[in-house]
């Protein structure tokens, strides 16, 4: 079966054109040109992200999902085709009710009517590994309740070995394409998908992001643990406008240019104060309640960023801000996004030459997309090392580029973000840093205050016998250094004598035969 699987891939790249991507960097270029003879029937009129983009389509959800991610990925490949993968959407028809009905039995070991008291058989929204139907609790609570797609694991893992092998034999024939590193993109989606299929991985997502919300400026759903399995995920339903009809939400009274900076800053607060993002931030997964607040949903793909992360990136965002852009190259350096032997002067002229042209102009005047390009291609003339996690905030920076555009074209990122920013990084190396890690440390303090004497003297005390014992270990080192020469002399001289033995034994043999 999987053999029949791959020869179907091979006909659809051949037969949306895709050949030119692979034979057009290797020694096997000679071979396109029979390629196109023999295969004269085909069109290649089209773009060619725009044949990518169709054959990934023909080629199933799997591939679709690995084109979105490719699409996020504008160090590795052209602008032109990130664009075109762009518009790619992990939406399939949904599986038959029964099929579902089998899942849920299987996860709780119950009948669907012992589970919930009633259940809508046609699904609200439907992707390549899960979907959605509504549902009521046995106690009439409304929920929503994603269930896995039945056999979705193993299609999984058998597209993604396809995929493996396809890279593989890609980088082998091509040495452009393995400078792309084929298959470590391959592993880094295959990680993420692996996680897709856990759907208490996604509940737990959905409930730390809420509990990083408390105030209820993001709303989340609430998930009922109860009712939650690998298969399933139970949640609160949640009613709100979705966020690309903006006409709907003007005509509910709710103020546009407000929502477009309370979502920049909602975003930053998930970036820099909790290191913890939504990544997955397309107008599908976000909704507006009829009071203005944001809804989030989908949470199986997340974002994380360590202290060292956010500080740099703070750091060069409010670099960009204030047109410091040797900052940004020394923080580039220090973070070791670069290597360290950069030339710092070099390295602030790319930038300045990127980001002066786009300083203070208003969102609906900026290219992302251009100036990420530029970025990029700065960044493989200078060996910049692309982190995964800056990869997943970099797409959803894109994201958070097109709501902020489809709300408010006027809204300047820059100025939105640049106050809360200022406030972050005086959190984290002002005052405000000293006191509130001292907060922190307080109860650690206190409970190993009453050891401290005792803790002093020990160390003085292994510090006077370690000045007591300093010349006895100098002898032993020596003596064992001295050791170690004798052995290393002996055994040349072993060497030697046994050498100079086999040359008179051959010496003889041969004045024997003589």
């Amino acid at each position: 079966m999987r053999i029949f699987r791959l020869f179907y891939i091979i006909y659809i790249a051949l037969r949306f054109g895709l050949d030119e991507f692979i034979l057009s960097h290797t020694k096997l270029k000679p071979l396109q040109s029979i390629i196109n003879v023999l295969l004269f029937w085909r069109d290649k009129s089209k773009p060619r992200g725009e044949r990518l983009r169709l054959a990934l389509e023909a080629l199933g959800p799997i591939f679709v999902k690995f084109g979105q991610m490719l699409s996020t990925r504008r160090d590795l490949i052209p602008l032109d085709i990130a664009d075109e993968l762009a518009k790619l959407q992990d939406q399939v028809p949904p599986v038959a009710f029964t099929e579902i009905q089998s899942v849920i039995h299987e996860a709780f070991n119950l009948p669907l009517n012992q589970v919930f008291s009633s259940f809508e058989e046609t699904a609200i929204a439907s992707a390549s590994v899960a979907q959605v139907h509504f549902a009521y609790l046995l106690d009439g609570t409304p929920v929503a309740v994603k269930v896995l797609r039945p056999g979705i694991a193993k299609v999984i893992n058998h597209d993604l070995e396809l995929l493996d092998t396809a890279a593989w034999l890609l980088q082998g024939i091509s040495a452009e394409v393995k400078r792309l590193k084929p298959r470590e993109v391959v592993a880094e989606f295959a990680e993420h998908t692996h996680s897709e299929l856990d759907l208490t991985l996604e509940a737990a997502n959905c409930t730390r992001l809420s509990s990083n919300f408390p105030d209820k400026r993001l709303l989340v759903p609430h998930v009922y643990w109860d009712w939650c399995r690998q298969q399933v995920m139970v949640m609160e339903r949640m009613v709100g406008t979705p966020i690309s009809k903006v006409d709907v939400l003007r005509a509910k009274g709710i103020d546009i240019p407000k929502l477009a900076h309370d979502g920049v800053e909602i975003f930053f607060t998930q970036v820099f104060r909790d290191g913890f993002f939504h990544a997955d931030m397309h107008p599908g997964n976000i909704q507006v309640a009829d009071d203005g607040r944001y809804i989030a949903l989908d949470f199986g793909i997340m974002g994380t960023l360590t202290d060292n992360d956010k500080y740099y990136l703070a750091r060069n965002f409010l670099a960009f801000f204030n047109g410091d852009y040797r900052d940004v190259a020394v923080a580039h350096i220090e973070s070791g996004w670069v290597p360290k032997d950069t030339n710092v002067e070099a390295l602030e002229t790319a930038v300045r030459a990127i980001c002066e042209p786009i300083f203070d102009k208003p969102l609906k005047d900026i290219s992302f997309g251009r100036t990420l390009l530029s970025l990029f291609q700065m960044s493989r003339k200078f060996g910049v090392i692309i982190q995964p996690q800056l990869v997943m905030l970099q797409k959803t920076l894109l994201n958070i580029e097109g709501l902020g555009r489809d709300l408010d074209p006027d809204i300047d990122l820059w100025q939105t973000a640049k106050p809360f920013l200022k406030r972050w990084m005086s959190e984290q190396i002002g005052w405000r840093s000293i006191v509130k890690t001292m907060k922190k440390e307080l109860p650690y303090i206190a409970k190993n205050l009453p050891q401290m004497p005792r803790l002093v003297h020990q160390f003085l005390t292994q510090q006077t016998r370690a000045e007591q014992d300093a010349p006895i270990r100098q002898a032993i080192d020596a003596l064992i250094k001295t050791q170690e020469n004798q052995a290393r002399w002996q055994k040349r001289l072993t060497l030697a004598v046994s050498l100079l033995v086999l040359l008179q034994v051959a010496g003889l043999l041969i004045f024997w035969s003589l």
